[in-house]
């Protein structure tokens, strides 16, 4: 996999517990220039994240990189921007064929979101399972 299909944060081991680690990201400056900088969503200035991983080879503050693949920020994309703008966009397309009022046309394409983002919600885990993250010692 070459460099460009994949984004890496430098991070320190905070706690390790029951196959999860969990690293603390210190975000710097140069995010800011990042192609990527705003499909990763480690643009805060410090971040925790998990990850699945063998715990027995890890301590508690090594030093880390995390890696996710550039693809998996694109999906994380779709699904947290993409799909709530055309689910909006549709349903007052909808409403409005339908000859209900702007108003309120446009205050359900708002309340529809709230089924999405339960769905997405209920759903967590399996998602949290697919963007799995993999450190490697540095």
């Amino acid at each position: 996999m070459s460099h460009n299909d994949k984004i890496e944060h430098i991070g320190v081991i905070s706690e390790i517990k029951d196959g999860i680690i969990k690293v603390d990201i210190n975000v710097q400056s140069a995010c800011a220039s990042c192609h990527a900088s705003g499909v990763c969503g480690v643009d805060s200035s410090n971040r925790i994240i998990e990850v699945f991983a063998n715990q027995s080879q890890y301590n508690i503050g090594d030093q880390v990189k995390v890696v996710i693949k550039q693809r998996l920020g694109y999906v994380a994309l779709l699904l947290g921007y993409v799909v709530p703008f055309f689910v909006i966009v549709l349903t007052l397309v909808i409403f409005l064929k339908l000859g209900i009022s702007e108003g309120i046309s446009g205050l359900f394409s708002v309340l529809i979101l709230i089924p999405y983002y339960i769905t997405v919600y209920l759903f967590r885990d399996k998602i949290k399972k697919e963007f799995n993250f993999e450190i490697e010692k540095i």
